[in-house]
């Protein structure tokens, strides 16, 4: 693929990279963009996919806020159908992390299995402020019940530094792209059935998909639910 909000290629043997496009919105997630993504994981043929970025320093600013608003809920909803499609995906996914990594951006990391963190990235999990829950479902499994605690009710920042010593991220990187491209092709050797397992047995473990839809429909069934829902992914 090579235009559109979603860049597709096969950088190492068994990876398939996917990089978001929307370069003039900080690639902002948009109807297209979360379709394009949503597909590309439906039909993968590799042993394991890269989530980046085509623009260096620009990882995901959350949901597009110039979108209409019965189309940014929608996107919302999209959204949680996406992070569940990729937490069931069967083969690992590795999030190429570099710049800022807001809301629905953030949650598009932590729906990764491992996240390569550039020095410059940042993450931020806004909702608590608007009514809402937005990256619970994922936070306690990687850094723990009070961080986790922490992160979604204080909204700050983390950045590079400080993701990889609470387990935020995995990896930190000068460049962030080639070492998840790395870490993918080693994944990609890897026995895929064994590879699969091992998802399957961790998210089980962790209950992502119970607290994943808990956390899609409590924020959904708000009052004033458009406007909180924004919130949730920028």
């Amino acid at each position: 693929m090579t235009d559109g909000p979603l860049l597709a290629d096969r950088p190492a043997a068994g990876v398939l990279r996917l990089r978001l496009h929307r370069p003039a919105r900080r690639n902002a997630l948009d109807g297209a963009l979360v379709e394009a993504l949503d597909g590309a994981l439906r039909r993968v043929k590799a042993r394991a996919v890269v989530i980046g970025s085509s623009t260096p320093g620009t990882f995901c600013a959350g949901a597009d806020l110039g979108l209409p608003d019965a189309e940014r809920a929608l996107v919302s909803d999209r959204l949680y159908a996406l992070y569940a499609r990729m937490t069931e995906l069967a083969v690992p996914l590795v999030a190429a992390v570099d710049g800022a990594a807001v809301g629905g951006g953030a949650q598009l990391a932590v729906a990764c299995d491992l996240r390569v963190a550039g020095r410059t990235a940042r993450l931020r999990f806004p909702g608590a402020g608007h009514g809402l829950a937005v990256g619970a479902w994922a936070l306690p499994a990687l850094v723990g019940r009070g961080r986790a605690l922490d992160l979604c009710l204080t909204m700050r920042w983390v950045e590079a530094e400080e993701a990889l010593r609470i387990g935020l991220v995995d990896r930190v990187a000068d460049d962030p792209d080639a070492a998840a491209v790395a870490l993918a092709a080693e994944l990609a050797r890897l026995d895929p059935v064994a590879a699969a397992r091992v998802k399957a047995v961790v998210a089980r473990s962790a209950r992502e998909q119970d607290a994943l839809a808990a956390e899609a429909m409590g924020n959904r069934s708000w009052d004033g639910s458009v406007a909180r829902l924004e919130a949730a992914h920028a």
